[in-house]
């Protein structure tokens, strides 16, 4: 194996999508505090992620952290994003296309498009609603794939080539971008999940999302080598996060007294060590339960193992997807 430059987040600048909460929130922070600046991209950011825009503000010396609305399902955003972390930061060496969905009724493989289904997916307690599926019949997309695999994979073309085209915002700086090369290394660091290499009747599409995104980052380890891009991603269990524990229509599959939960910061840890660790080789797929991180071998791997990794109360989901299936006329539009 050739000798790798060895790769440090200070100094450096990244985009990370989906920032404005949960996993890549808690990875936003990490990169701030190790001397990274960070472009959030997100529809919105919650209170503790507007606190980092002050606490790094884009006029001081260090690292800054600058917002930029975005919805990653539309690839102007997506364009825009990378205009704006070249104004801001004048490089860009860590992207990070982490926004994502868990299953949600509007998007979702048991509440076909066009179709209503009962859901409860207000408070805990309150009364249950039609939850039409946002999906069109004649759209020929679903948004949860759209989030979940269509965005990771065009934000990463949109990477690679800025990698390997970089260009400027200023038209008189006399310094340019570099082009990625393995004397100058790049990252761009993917959200997979168990669900990647397990199977669950619940969440089909999430679940095929999952896999797509573990095998589209193994797929380009090849870039690392030869052009200095890694890409890779990280395989996170059951995470304490808002796409959880805001979510009562998913919290009733865990029993909190039994179950094992995993932190948005061992996440981020285990992210920056993709970054950072020269161990980390392109194409690396890490697993992130509680306490515990292992790599993901690409055959015959034994699967995730240990805390943090699984639901007790999962067959609680299968049986509710059974009685949607016993509707009459399950899956036909209505609307």
């Amino acid at each position: 194996m050739a000798t790798q430059i060895p790769f440090s987040v200070e100094g450096k600048a990244a985009i990370v999508t989906g920032a404005g909460s949960g996993i890549n929130l808690a990875f936003t922070r990490l990169l701030l505090s190790r001397g990274c600046s960070v472009l959030l991209a997100d529809l919105s950011l919650r209170s503790e992620a507007e606190e980092l825009l002050t606490k790094y503000p884009s006029s001081s010396s260090g690292p800054a952290a600058v917002f930029q609305r975005t919805d990653v399902t539309h690839w102007p955003d997506l364009d825009a994003m990378f205009v704006a972390a070249r104004k801001a930061f004048g490089t860009i060496d860590i992207v990070c296309p982490g926004a994502g969905v868990y299953e949600p009724r509007w998007s979702s493989f048991w509440h076909p498009p066009g179709s209503a289904s009962v859901a409860d997916e207000g408070k805990a307690g309150s009364k249950k609603k039609a939850m039409p599926s946002k999906d069109d019949p004649a759209g020929g997309r679903y948004a949860q794939l759209d989030i979940n695999l269509t965005h990771p994979v065009r934000v990463t073309q949109l990477a690679i080539a800025e990698f390997l085209s970089p260009a400027s915002e200023d038209a008189a700086a006399a310094a340019r971008p570099q082009r990625a090369s393995p004397d100058n290394p790049k990252r761009i660091l993917h959200i997979s999940s168990i669900a990647g290499q397990t199977a669950d009747l619940n969440v089909p599409l999430y679940v095929a999302s999952k896999w797509a995104i573990a095998g589209f980052s193994r797929s380009l380890a090849a870039l690392e080598p030869t052009l200095g891009i890694r890409v890779n991603c990280v395989s996170p269990g059951l995470i304490l996060t808002p796409l959880w524990t805001e979510h009562p229509e998913k919290l009733r599959f865990v029993d909190m007294e039994r179950d094992v939960w995993a932190t948005a910061e061992e996440v981020a840890e285990a992210m920056l060590r993709c970054v950072e660790d020269p161990l980390m080789v392109g194409g690396t797929v890490l697993e992130v339960g509680h306490e515990q991180t292992r790599v993901v071998s690409l055959h015959n791997d034994p699967g995730p193992r240990g805390a943090g990794h699984v639901v007790s109360r999962r067959d609680a989901g299968v049986e509710e997807v059974f009685g949607w299936l016993k509707e009459e006329g399950w899956g036909k539009a209505k609307l």
